[in-house]
């Protein structure tokens, strides 16, 4: 007999074997009450999977701590090593990046360098600062100084127009007045003359003009005087309006030379102002020119071999 097992049967046992294997597997998922999953109602699978999800959760929030406490202590053991061993004072190099000056190393000063130049540039600034507030305190002045004599100027326009209104009132009144003297004299003298020839009574010869109680002029003679009298008055008014046109006159002139007397002083001041202003800038060019070194005070070092 032939006792060597052939390929086909081999395999085919193997095959018959995984079957049996798989069998088993399923009868332990079906019949077993803590992993079987058929034959069991949604809800309890729901509750079974949230149950299982809630404790994944609470594993991974432990281990999520455990790592940030680890990490935590590990670095604060890192940080107490490098403030331990590696202080920065123990780098190469820290004494050319020292913040603090610690290290005390004092560096040879070369020809020609000034050691006092930030000194000296902050004295300069604070020196022009207050060259600058003085100069703005004078100009804030003279400009409070040229708002009061504007002022006071236009007072004493207000003052001048309000004296020639009322030299102007005084006038018109006193022509009126005089218009009305005028007028009733005039009316007054006409009542008189009427007055008289009513009176008069002619002569038997038919002389008009004479009076039998009376030695008075005759008409042509008294109208004559009427005439000159008027003529006066004209005369007379006529210098008085002169007279007021004179003091108008003067009043303008003056206020004309009180306006040229007061642009003559603003243009002093103006000029004066400026001629400051330019002297205040050449000295503190000489000084910023004095401050300065030239390329020739260098050229005075290492001429000889001594």
């Amino acid at each position: 007999m032939f006792n060597g097992e052939l390929i086909s049967e081999r395999v085919a046992r193997e095959s018959v074997e995984r079957r049996r294997k798989r069998e088993m597997e399923r009868k332990e998922r079906i019949f077993n009450d803590k992993l079987r999953t058929m034959g069991v109602s949604l809800y309890w699978a729901i509750c079974i999977r949230y149950a299982a999800m809630q404790q994944y959760n609470k594993t991974a929030c432990l281990i999520q701590r455990r790592q940030d406490k680890e990490k935590r202590k590990m670095e604060k053991a890192m940080a107490t090593f490098w403030h331990q061993n590696q202080q920065p004072s123990n780098r190469c190099g820290f004494d050319l990046n020292d913040p603090d000056a610690t290290s005390q190393m004092v560096l040879a000063n070369f020809v020609g360098e000034d050691p006092e130049q930030k000194n000296r540039q902050q004295r300069q600034r604070e020196q022009l600062r207050a060259w600058l507030i003085q100069q703005q305190e004078e100009q804030e002045e003279d400009r409070q100084q040229q708002k009061l004599e504007e002022l006071n100027h236009d007072q004493r326009r207000v003052e001048m127009d309000k004296e020639a209104l009322k030299l102007q009132n005084l006038e018109m009144e006193k022509r009126k007045a005089d218009s009305i003297a005028i007028t009733t004299y005039n009316l007054g003298k006409v009542r008189y003359l009427q007055r008289r020839d009513e009176d008069c009574v002619p002569t038997a010869v038919g002389v008009l003009g004479l009076c039998p109680s009376d030695d008075r002029r005759p008409q042509p003679e008294t109208l004559q005087q009427v005439t000159q009298f008027q003529q006066g008055q004209i005369e007379e008014k006529k210098r008085e309006e002169d007279f007021y046109n004179n003091i108008r006159l003067d009043s303008a002139r003056k206020a004309l030379l009180m306006e040229w007397q007061q642009a003559r002083m603003n243009k002093q001041l103006r000029r004066h102002l400026d001629s400051f202003n330019v002297q205040l800038a050449q000295t503190q060019k000489q000084r910023s020119v004095a401050g300065n070194i030239e390329d020739s005070f260098f050229s005075n070092f290492n001429t000889c071999s001594r």
